[in-house]
């Protein structure tokens, strides 16, 4: 069986880094470089143009680092991130965090072979991909956490301000948009715990809202209030949990 084609971009601010690991590269077979880019900002946006299967990420750059680099991937069509890097502290942080592969400089062809098997194993995967994504985020400086939504056979990226809330209905957690419902791929619980100081507040053992897309609370009775979003959703507030909500939103 032939090998599928691998769309592979190289990421590092030393030119002489890049046409080493070029060179490396198309000895093997399936590999197709469509782009170089010098800093983390040539990445992102040669990331979005070219939409490549792997990105090798030098994780010490001017400006944009690897790990930030990650951090401000989204969408769809992501891609499979191998690190790359001088020094091993990092490489280990990497690994230990959920990253495919790394590689040490200088790159060894053997070590590249077994770094290209393991990408062409997770490939087909791609809710493996984009987890193994969010997994690398959250080593990047900050606050903020992606959070991974299914729509049809697709994995999205989004950024916590996009939600609107999370709504469990059995084994599923939704995701609540401005425009559509995705599926989450985490429990309500580990959500709430990666999101915890976002601004997203538990009103209900099934859902859980962001506090700036609410634009009404409304009491139904003594014991039961009704909390409107931007996008016209209701959600019934249960009583345990009305009085911080209404403190939070200052009603």
């Amino acid at each position: 069986m032939s090998l599928s084609v691998l769309r592979t971009l190289i990421v590092d601010d030393e030119p002489i880094a890049r046409q080493v690991l070029r060179e490396e590269l198309e000895i093997l077979p399936a590999i197709e470089i469509v782009g170089e880019a010098g800093d983390g900002l040539e990445a992102l946006q040669l990331i979005s143009d070219t939409t490549p299967d792997l990105v090798f990420l030098d994780l010490q750059m001017p400006g944009l680092g690897g790990f930030e680099v990650v951090r401000q991937m989204e969408g769809r069509s992501l891609p499979v991130v191998v690190f790359v890097t001088a020094y091993d502290q990092y490489a280990i942080q990497a690994f230990e965090a959920g990253a495919i592969d790394y590689l040490l400089k200088p790159v060894r062809q053997a070590r590249l072979i077994q770094t290209i098997g393991r990408v062409r194993a997770l490939r087909p995967n791609p809710r493996m991909v984009v987890e193994n994504l969010t997994k690398l985020q959250d080593l990047a400086p900050g606050p903020a956490r992606k959070i991974v939504g299914r729509l049809g056979e697709e994995y999205v990226l989004l950024n916590p301000t996009e939600v609107l809330a999370f709504q469990a209905e059995g084994d599923l957690v939704w995701i609540v948009t401005a425009k559509q419902r995705l599926l989450a791929t985490q429990p309500l619980r580990v959500l709430q715990e990666r999101l915890a100081g976002q601004g997203f507040e538990r009103i209900h053992r099934n859902a859980m809202v962001n506090l700036q897309h609410v634009r009404k609370l409304a009491a139904l009775s003594s014991q039961r209030w009704l909390l409107t979003l931007a996008n016209g959703q209701e959600f019934i507030v249960s009583k345990r949990q009305v009085p911080g909500v209404r403190q939070l939103l200052d009603f």
